[in-house]
C-alpha cells in the first residue's frame, strides 16, 4: 500500500489540517481523509498525518507485508526515520505514538518514509487545504 500523507498550517502555527491518500500499487484509490486539528504548526500537522494514516490502517482487516509512506517534509520524514534528532517535545511526543502504531502492526515486513517533492504530493494536499477551507 502506498499512502501520501500532508500537513499544513495557516500562519503556522494557526488553524491546521492533516489528510492522507492511500493507493495500491496500482495508483488506484483505496480511501483518503482529511482532518481539522485546531490550532498547531506544519509539521505538527506532518506527524498527525502519519498517525491518523496509521490508525486507519490498523483498522483494515486484510494483513499488509508492506507499508509506503510518501511526504514532504524532508525533516518528519528524517526524523522518523532517526537521522535527525528531535528538540520539539510536541514532536517527540507525535513520533512515539507514530512508533507504537507501527509497533502494533505486527505484521509489516517493511516501512518506508520517502521524501517527495510537494509536485508528486498534489492530492493529498488539496485535500488538507479543502480541510482548511472548510474548517478555518
Amino acid at each position: 500500500m502506498r499512502i501520501h500523507t500532508d500537513g499544513g498550517a495557516r500562519g503556522n502555527p494557526g488553524p491546521a489540517a492533516c489528510a492522507f491518500v492511500a493507493t495500491d500499487d496500482h495508483r488506484q484509490l483505496i480511501h483518503q481523509q482529511g482532518f481539522f486539528l485546531g490550532v498547531a504548526t506544519n509539521n505538527q500537522a506532518e506527524y498527525q498525518a502519519v498517525i491518523e494514516a496509521l490508525k486507519w490502517v490498523s483498522t483494515l482487516n486484510s494483513p499488509l507485508s508492506t507499508l509506503n509512506f510518501f511526504l514532504d517534509s524532508q525533516l518528519v520524514v528524517n526524523q522518523l526515520k532517526g537521522i535527525f534528532k528531535i528538540k520539539d517535545p510536541v514532536l517527540t511526543t507525535k513520533k512515539k505514538e507514530a512508533e507504537k502504531l507501527l509497533d502494533q502492526l505486527e505484521q509489516l515486513e517493511i516501512r518506508n518514509f520517502t521524501y517527495v517533492p510537494r509536485e508528486q504530493n498534489t492530492a493529498a494536499d488539496l485535500l488538507v487545504n479543502q480541510t482548511l477551507d472548510k474548517n478555518a
